[in-house]
């Protein structure tokens, strides 16, 4: 992987003069020299394009660490990444940005990171670290982040909270951008927001959010994750706005960046006939103009960071590029593995069933309402079932346990119900719990519930099932709780192996892992559970489950 001088003969896709034609295009040291015009576009050969860039993405969410996370991703033509840490820095703050700072330099992927504006999320769960305003402010002043990232503290915003507008007048003295994180926030609020300096948002689920906050200044990036899946929803835009819109996953699990990238939205959006040079303006040119971002465009004098796909309708890669280097030839990866430290935050107690026992004292109760390709929740008041005066899962109704352990200190579970995973057995569990990283459950009944906790907390972070025979099968997350230190390839298998598991139980969700992790997530409504407390949303302040 150390030649970095190099030609190839191609049809050149020249997104600047929207024009395709063969040509040869000679680069040395890393930087194109030469693009020849050879002839007409020729279908024989391959198609050479600006290599693509997810805008928003935490990478910790792919359960791999950047090298291993950058092997998988360079054979989908990616080059660079607009990463936010704040996964890790909420587990062990500026000792674990620097983790991924350390890792990501190791790998050829252009991989930049934003400053975590909000660890944690918000003063209403417990986390491992906080990140102050003089801490960004060294992170901005080492030259290693290039953006603040996500707001999530809507509220804070617009109440003009002396915190958090610290951490935004810091980015705007350094002129770096900042992200937003506005669910659902509309018309003079959305308004507001944008005009406190933020100017990207990955939130939105409706075209009509998308085209108000437009309105209001800001760039809607477009996500589909694994969790969060907002293309077919969105993906207007990218014909209506095309240079207001990037592409983003957000949150990736390892089974899926196996299968694809953005180039798989790249190939979603020509197939539902928006313009090519609309497309790969979105997916390759906007997020490195916006974030101002060292990625070459395919001109003169520009690093050469390119794939060559093998048609402008699959965009199947069939080489790609960075800073010259091949790092991915079909369906090989050319980076290298490395050795990775295991850093932890992890003092949890060890469960017992006596924990989770809830006296009914009101017939109706609070149950969160999951949706599968959602993050957002909606509260439902219903019956609670009852049994020797306990209230107790209702599998019948797909009323199953939620529970969020605090994984930084010993202290009793939080408890809460939840509908929309379907599970007719055993339980689920895990230590990627967005944003403070708890440990987090589904189960049908107490005794599974304790033993998949108490299994991720032996092992001190992962993702486990508990089968209909009690039996644990996990994936173990030894970095943060959060990535494993393995091959990107082998924890894409176990984690498809734990997947199907959960349908094995009755789950329907296409991820019930990553639905599981953002339950935490209390700055998207409406009805979600922290380890201090059912929170609401809306209100954006703890309710109680029993009504």
């Amino acid at each position: 992987m150390k030649q970095i001088n190099g030609c190839i003969k191609s049809n050149y896709v020249d997104i600047k003069q929207q024009r395709i034609f063969l040509a040869q295009v000679v680069w040395q040291q890393g930087v194109i020299q030469s693009i020849e015009p050879l002839a007409e576009e020729n279908p024989e050969y391959g198609y050479l394009l600006p290599g693509f860039v997810d805008a928003h993405i935490h990478i910790e969410s792919s359960m791999l660490t950047p090298v291993e996370f950058s092997r998988l991703a360079v054979l989908h033509g990616t080059v660079a990444t607009v990463s936010d840490p704040h996964e890790i820095a909420n587990v062990l703050g500026l000792k674990g940005i620097h983790f991924m700072y350390e890792n990501a330099a190791q790998t050829p992927l252009k991989i930049f990171f934003g400053a975590p504006s909000c660890v944690p999320a918000t003063p209403f769960e417990t986390s491992g670290a906080c990140l102050t305003a003089e801490q960004i402010d060294t992170l901005f002043k080492s030259g290693e982040t290039r953006y603040l990232s996500e707001m999530m503290n809507y509220p804070g915003v617009l109440a003009k909270d002396p915190e958090v507008m610290a951490k935004l007048a810091l980015a705007q003295r350094y002129g770096f951008p900042i992200d937003g994180h506005a669910p659902n926030v509309l018309g003079e609020q959305a308004r507001l927001y944008a005009q406190a300096g933020i100017s990207t948002d990955h939130e939105c689920s409706t075209l009509a959010e998308a085209e108000d906050k437009i309105a209001a200044g800001m760039k809607i990036l477009i996500r589909e994750g694994s969790a969060a899946r907002n293309f077919e929803a969105l993906h207007e835009l990218i014909s209506l706005y095309p240079d207001k819109v990037m592409l983003c996953s957000d949150d990736k699990h390892p089974d899926d960046l196996q299968l694809g990238h953005i180039n798989q939205l790249v190939a979603r959006a020509i197939a539902k006939s928006h313009n090519l040079y609309h497309v790969l303006q979105c997916a390759c040119v906007n997020p490195v103009k916006h974030y101002a971002l060292a990625v070459g465009q395919l001109q003169l004098g520009d690093a050469m960071d390119a794939v060559e796909v093998s048609d402008l309708q699959s965009f199947i890669p069939k080489q790609t590029w960075i800073n010259g280097l091949c790092v991915a030839n079909h369906e090989k990866s050319f980076i290298n593995a490395c050795d990775t430290a295991e850093y932890n935050h992890f003092n949890a107690r060890a469960v017992k069933e006596d924990d989770f026992l809830i006296k009914a004292s009101s017939k109706e109760i609070r149950v969160i309402k999951a949706f599968d390709g959602e993050l957002i929740t909606e509260e439902w008041i219903t019956d609670a079932k009852t049994k020797a005066g306990l209230i107790v899962a209702d599998t019948e109704r797909d009323i199953l346990f939620l529970t969020v352990v605090n994984r930084y200190q010993p202290s009793p579970p939080s408890i809460g119900f939840i509908h929309g995973f379907s599970l007719k057995a055993g339980a689920l569990a895990s230590t990627v719990a967005h944003d403070s990283q708890n440990i987090i459950a589904v189960g049908t009944d107490i005794s599974s519930l304790c033993h998949a906790i108490n299994a991720i907390i032996k092992k001190q972070g992962g993702i486990v099932v508990v089968d209909a025979s009690q039996q644990s099968h996990l994936l173990a997350l030894p970095i943060a709780g959060l990535m494993s230190n393995e091959d990107g390839n082998i924890v894409a298998e176990r984690y498809k192996d734990l997947n199907q598991r959960t349908k094995q139980l009755g789950s329907t969700l296409r991820a019930p892992f990553m639905t599981l992790s953002f339950m935490a997530l209390l700055v998207i409504p409406e009805l979600k559970l922290s380890d201090k407390g059912l929170f609401d949303g809306r209100k954006f302040d703890f309710t109680t489950l029993q009504v």
